[in-house]
């Protein structure tokens, strides 16, 4: 990735004109986010992506992390790019100033990190994973381990785990078996968890691990269990990492993809027990990482925008390198991008991402206005917001990312499915988005059972309502593209509406109804939710052609990527919604000897 000009004018665009950055800007915390400032950081941060991170993505895929004599070894180059990473301060740029942090808003942020998981997306995990962190100690944590651990989180100094998963404990956290044992006012932990992102490396000089035990006396299943902060090293008076704690890495998964992030069981108390402390209260372990979980995710569904859009520009690259064939009206050879077909995976990929970026942009601005918005109406609305749209935004944006990366490979031919040319790391990378953190069937479940039919819908009509208002501008345009878009953008909405009422009305007629259709009702929203920012980037862009603006090419190609998208993409919420209305009974209808 030599070049990221592209996707940063995108990345610009959906910051201010469909995430409203410059309205954020104006909230009290974020006075030091004058337009100066986020340009600056936004031009920076594409070249430490493009010049860092970049170059070291695919030779660590190729390395990847391995296990020497009890320690992890990160490819090489990874090391030094973290201290550069840590230098630069990017770890900081969300963070409470309390902690050291520069204050700045989560949106920001978000496009930043989209750059890092765009660049290298192994590398991105590390600090994605401390950023949650610190979330979870600034919500849960008591004072003085916010005072002692929280600030060296924030500086990048030290980094962060989440540690949850067991052998025989996937997603059902309630049997969870790691145990942890009073010893006055700390704990003793012991037990082994495995599938842990960056358990153990040698980037940072201390390891904050995050992990969930069950106490002796504790009640069964998921009320009894506690989180319990768990470092590599436990820190002196001062801060100054000292003696191991007793727990380490006793193997590295050999993984699909991501090959340079290593991926550990990690075991606790092989001699002893590691020494813990309580965050939170007893017993309370699980919704306070809900906390961390809730957060990874929105960063998750940002990696399958980040990891399309590097895809996109790999395969648009050789699209317009590679000659093969000829087009009609042409007498000689041409290159492959004026070819139809790969016109039609070039447009899926470039629309698609569009999209992606923009809702999870938005759903960045609610986290921005959940916290900082003086109005308690508007908090409230953007409390809903945002969890209504985290499930959409990890699973929808995961799960096309699966279809955009392999379309990456197609692009190139024979030669994507070689690794030489670096498509097929970006599909294999990918192919983890929509499994950790909670699966696609996970939150599909999430927004269909407890963001639907827990409010009888009211939040997700309240945002229809809003998206609704639209209309007239896009049925009145004078702009035909326009009114294209508004005619498939009525038949998606209305395609909602009739789903999300089949669900209400049906969901309890049979018990697996709900279940059956929670993943099309899932990609339904999406890809409606796609479309509405697809759609008000179509009025956007056309503002800026009527007022003859100098990047009339970005703004003309604007508005024929959303067409795009309602012909080609939003078109298939029908799809959806027959899947939907077909109930479950031919899904759960084969006896299990029939399969």
């Amino acid at each position: 990735m030599s070049d990221y000009s592209a996707p940063l004018a995108d990345i610009r665009f959906a910051l201010q004109e469909l995430a409203g950055l410059a309205d954020i800007a104006t909230l009290p915390a974020y006075e030091e986010a004058t337009p100066d400032i986020i340009n600056a950081v936004l031009d920076e941060a594409a070249d430490n992506a493009a010049e860092v991170l970049a170059p070291l993505n695919q030779p660590g895929d190729e390395t990847g992390s391995r296990l020497v004599d009890g320690e992890v070894v990160t490819p090489e180059g990874f090391a030094d790019a973290y201290r550069v990473f840590v230098e630069s301060a990017w770890q900081s740029l969300p963070c409470n100033p309390d902690h050291g942090g520069q204050g700045l808003p989560q949106l920001l942020g978000a496009a930043v990190n989209e750059m890092w998981h765009s660049a290298n997306m192994s590398f991105a995990l590390c600090p994605m994973l401390t950023e949650s962190a610190i979330e979870l100690l600034e919500n849960h944590a008591s004072k003085e381990l916010n005072e002692l651990y929280t600030p060296r989180l924030v500086s990048g100094e030290w980094t962060g785990a989440m540690d949850l998963t067991e052998p025989q404990a996937g997603s059902d956290l309630a049997v969870i078996k790691t145990k942890a044992v009073p010893d006055g006012d700390q704990y003793r932990i012991s037990g082994q968890k495995i599938f842990i992102t960056w358990g153990d490396h040698d980037m940072a000089d201390n390891i904050v691990h995050l992990v969930l035990a069950r106490l002796p006396d504790a009640p069964p299943g998921i009320k009894g269990i506690s989180l319990f902060l768990v470092p590599k090293f436990l820190p002196g008076e001062d801060g100054t990492p000292g003696e191991r704690n007793d727990l380490h890495a006793v193997s590295l998964e050999h993984k699909l993809g991501i090959h340079a992030s290593p991926t550990c069981v990690m075991s606790f108390g092989e001699n002893g027990g590691a020494t813990g402390y309580l965050v939170g209260e007893e017993n309370n372990g699980v919704a306070c990482m809900f906390t961390m979980m809730n957060h990874a995710r929105l960063a998750v569904g940002m990696q399958g925008l980040s990891i399309s859009e590097r895809a996109y520009q790999h395969a648009l690259e050789y699209a317009k390198e590679r000659i093969q064939g000829r087009i009609p009206g042409k007498d000689d050879r041409a290159t492959i991008i004026h070819h139809a077909d790969v016109r039609r995976m070039l447009m899926t990929m470039k629309a698609g991402t569009e999209a992606m970026r923009a809702l999870c942009y938005i759903t960045a601005a609610s986290l921005d206005y959940k916290h900082h918005a003086q109005d308690e109406k508007l908090r409230q609305q953007h409390k809903e917001n945002f969890a209504l749209l985290t499930p959409v935004v990890k699973a929808w944006c995961t799960e096309l990312a699966q279809e955009l990366t392999s379309l990456g490979i197609q692009v190139h031919g024979g030669m994507g499915y070689v690794e030489e040319t670096g498509a097929a790391q970006f599909f294999r990378d990918a192919r983890i988005t929509n499994i950790y953190e909670g699966t696609t069937g996970i939150q599909a479940r999430d927004l269909a059972e407890r963001k639907l039919l827990r409010d009888k819908g009211a939040v997700l009509q309240r945002l229809l309502g809003e998206i609704r208002e639209l209309m007239p501008q896009l049925a009145d345009s004078g702009n035909n593209d326009i009114r294209i878009i508004h005619r498939h953008f009525e038949a998606g909405i209305k395609h909602l509406e009739e789903a999300a009422d089949w669900l209400l009305a049906n969901h309890d007629k049979n018990e697996h109804n709900a279940g059956a259709a929670s993943y099309h009702f899932l990609m339904l929203t999406g890809t409606v939710l796609g479309g509405w920012q697809m759609a008000r980037a179509s009025l956007k862009a056309a503002a800026h052609l009527e007022s003859n603006d100098e990047s009339a090419v970005f703004y003309s190609a604007k508005i024929t990527t959303a067409r795009f998208y309602a012909e080609h993409i939003l078109t298939r919420s029908h799809y959806y919604l027959q899947s939907i209305q077909a109930g479950s009974d031919s899904m759960m209808g084969l006896e299990i000897d029939q399969f």
